[in-house]
Parts: C-alpha cells; structure tokens; sequence
C-alpha cells in the first residue's frame, strides 16, 4: 500500500504536467476556468474536458458532410472538413510533444479549429461574407464560437458547451489573426495548431489534386518544396511509380515541414525557459519556420491557388453551389417565418442577416441541397433544422 499513493499522486493532472510540460506550456492548474463554474473532473484535466466535448457535439460530426476543396460529385478519395480535422490534430499533438507543450489542450484547439465552417468550402464562406457584409461579414473562425457558446445544447442550465476560457480564448485567436500578429503572442498551444492547420492542409489538396488528375508530378517539380521532398523520397526510396510516389511525397512534405518548424521553435524556445505561458506570450515568442522554409512555403501557396483551387473542374461546381447558397439566403432573408423555430427566436435579439448566415453556415453540403430544393418545391413552412 505505501507505493499506492505516489503512483496516484504521479496521475494527478497537476502533477504530471509538473513533470512533463516546459514552464511556457499552458498548465492546467492555471485556467482561467470557465463562464459557468464547473467542479473538477475526478480523472480529466480542463482541456481534456474540453477536447471530448468538441468531440462529442453535433457540430464535429457535421463536419464529416462539408468539403475540404472537392465535392462528393469529384470522387470519395479527398478530404472532408473531418478527415483534415483529424489530421490537422495528428501534426499538431506531435508538435506539442516535442515541444513539451499541452497536449489536450493543443488537441481541443485543433478539434475546433475548422467547426464553423459553412458548406461547400471557402466558396460557401465567400459568398455569406457577401450577403453579410451589412452585419459584419461571416467568419468561419467566429461562428466556431457562437457554436460552442450559443448553438450547442448540451446543459440544461445554459446554452453551448461551457469550453474553459483558453480554448476559446485560442479561437477568438484565429478569429483575429492580424491583431494576434503582432505584440503580444498567443499561447503556443495556439500557434503550433496555426502552423499544423497550414501544414496539413497544404499536403493534403495536394495529394487530393494529384489523385484526381488535376496536378502532375512533373508541374509540382518547378517549386523549390517539392524538388527538395522528392529528393528526400528517392534518397530513401529510388525511383517509384505514381501511387506509392504521391504517397511518399505527401509524407515527406508534412515530415520536412514539421522538422524545420521544430528545428527554428526548439532554438527560439531557448529565451522561454523559466517563463509562465502568460509571460512567453507577453514577451512575444513566436515558433515558426526557417526563412527558407517560409519562403517556399508561399511559392508552394500561390501554385496552389492557381493551379488547384481556380481549377477549370473545380470553378463551376464552386460556382453552382455559390449560387443555392446566395438563393437561399436571399430567399430566407424576405421570408424570415421559412427559418426554423430555433432561429425565428433568435431574430428576437439577432439581425435576420446574422440569423439566416448562422443557419446556413451550421449546414453540411447535402442538407444545404436538400434544403435548396425544399425551398424551391414549397412556398411554404419552415425548412428543416441541422
């Protein structure tokens, strides 16, 4: 019995994280808390807390009908918003790793990071921005709040997940990027999911496009990333055929991108020993990449721009679904009493604009069909709720 209460003392949140975290990660027994004052958990930190309540809300698992950058009509190989959630949180939980940061709450954020995203990828964002513009625009970044603040219901006693006042504090982050880049720094739990959100989703639209047929080999060889990380692969491989080489290019272009941004974090983290995550963030430590990396990196962006998500096969499906989203939010916007009844009560303290672009963005590809076409078979009755 005597070894029994060290090893439970050693599971104790706080303790382990004494003992595995650097001084800059974000502990746990130094939340904020949350809006509404919860007791501990008897075997779950804070953040784990919040990771499996992201995980577990009707908004994550809508993310499973919601493109990345390809429909269901180009194949079933690409992405969704969930697969690239997913893997979003791999890279970033390997970074936090070697970094010595929080895990759970690196995951929570990573989790959430792209759960306000409305139908039908960045053209579904674009075209609420549009229609919003009287109210603000749209953010995919800010609805992810008002989703786990306002539109989840999981608590009788108060609306939205109840998240601790870091991980929302980590979104509203991303919801301001261009305050968030200067002076003062975001937790680094909140910068290393940025990067492994860029990492990601770069890696991956490539191998979807070449997948796909929309991009070659030969075309990606003109940039200096990809000539570098296919160096990589035939040092360790020799020459390969086109699927097993896809595969490969993909793993070395997260893996080289993932060791540089370690290798510069893990120097610049050198100032930060002996610093509170509060007095890191403070003192404006950033990780990131190499020049050269970051360099590349953006050559490797403007391609993909150009070369994928402006793609002759891609642009009208973008256009056409542009359009049922515009309808519909026209349609909604003249015909308020077609909302559903959880929204018509939200027009009691909200814009109708902000209203209908909150019920459209929560909506996954096929429902927002499905809705478009409710709509134009019936001048009547509310649409359905998500």
């Amino acid at each position: 019995m005597s070894l029994a209460g060290p090893m439970i003392d050693l599971r104790r949140y706080a303790d382990r994280e004494h003992l595995l975290l650097a001084s800059y990660a974000m502990h746990s027994s130094d939340t904020a808390g949350r809006l509404h004052a919860e007791e501990p958990h008897a075997y779950r930190g804070p953040y784990g807390r919040d990771r499996d309540r992201i995980l577990h809300s009707s908004a994550f698992r809508r993310l499973s009908g919601k493109m990345q950058v390809f429909t269901g009509e180009m194949g079933t190989y690409h992405r969704t918003r969930l697969t690239h959630t997913f893997e979003v949180a791999s890279v970033a939980r390997t970074l936090a790793r070697v970094l010595r940061l929080n895990e759970d709450l690196t995951e929570a954020l990573a989790l959430m990071h792209d759960i306000g995203h409305p139908p039908f990828g960045h053209c579904g964002e674009d075209v609420l921005s549009e229609c919003m513009q009287s109210v603000g625009g749209f953010s995919h970044n800010q609805f992810a709040l008002t989703i786990v603040q306002e539109l989840e219901q999981r608590y009788h006693a108060f609306p939205g997940l109840n998240l601790s006042r870091e991980t929302l504090a980590g979104q509203d982050t991303r919801a301001h990027k261009a305050e968030a880049a200067v002076g003062h720094a975001p937790l680094l739990e909140v910068q290393i999911v940025d990067a492994a959100d860029s990492i990601a989703y770069d890696a991956h639209d490539i191998d979807d496009a070449l997948q796909m047929g929309l991009l070659s080999i030969d075309a990606l060889s003109e940039l200096a990333i990809i000539r570098r990380t296919l160096k990589r692969v035939r040092d360790k491989a020799g020459e390969l055929p086109g699927g097993p080489l896809r595969q490969l290019l993909v793993h070395e272009l997260i893996d080289l991108q993932v060791g540089d941004l370690l290798h510069v974090s893990i120097e610049r983290l050198q100032n930060a020993e002996g610093l509170s995550a509060d007095a890191a963030c403070q003192a404006g430590i950033r990780v990131g990449h190499s020049q050269t990396m970051a360099s590349e990196r953006a050559e490797l962006e403007a391609f993909l721009f150009e070369a994928v998500y402006r793609h002759a096969r891609l642009m009208p499906v973008r256009e056409a679904a542009a359009d049922r989203v515009r309808t519909l939010f026209e349609t909604l916007s003249r015909n308020p009493e077609r909302l559903p009844l959880r929204f018509r009560r939200r027009l009691e303290h909200k814009p109708r604009q902000r209203v209908v672009g909150e019920y459209l963005a929560g909506m996954t590809d096929r429902f927002c069909d499905q809705q478009f076409m409710t709509l134009k078979k019936s001048k009547n009755g509310p649409l359905s709720d998500w």
